[in-house]
């Protein structure tokens, strides 16, 4: 059974950091783009992050959202199965329920359109 499993969101303040963890079961990373996307109620979802597969580059290639571009960082442990989300510098406009997914490309996409997709962890950002 193929699955992501999200973990990690909370209260916070603002300026604040957060570390979110993906851990995908079922299939690997080193074959699997995996990325990270965000959903507020009455709002279009929001491309977050994304990192490529192993298979793609020796050197870890990432893409980011506008928004997030020098607070957030995406990482991976293909030995623990895991992504991580590296959330510095939090603002209230971060907040949203965070969700992992995959398109089954080895290559990340700037579109961030995935058809598997994890159950999402609420991140507040309040003082």
């Amino acid at each position: 059974q193929f699955q992501l499993v999200e973990s990690g969101g909370g209260l916070v303040q603002p300026g604040g950091p957060l570390r979110l963890s993906c851990v995908v079961s079922g299939f690997t990373l080193d074959r699997n783009a995996i990325g990270w996307v965000r959903q507020v109620p009455g709002k279009e979802r929001e491309g977050v992050a994304c990192i490529d597969s192993e298979v793609v580059a020796s050197a870890e290639s990432t893409i980011y959202g506008d928004s997030v571009k020098g607070r957030f960082t995406i990482s991976r442990d293909n030995a623990k199965n895991t992504v991580y989300l590296q959330m510095n510098n939090l603002k209230p406009e971060d907040t949203a329920v965070y969700y992992c997914g995959t398109e089954w490309n080895i290559q990340c996409s700037p579109r961030f359109e995935y058809s598997l997709w994890g159950l999402g962890t609420q991140v507040t950002v309040s003082s």
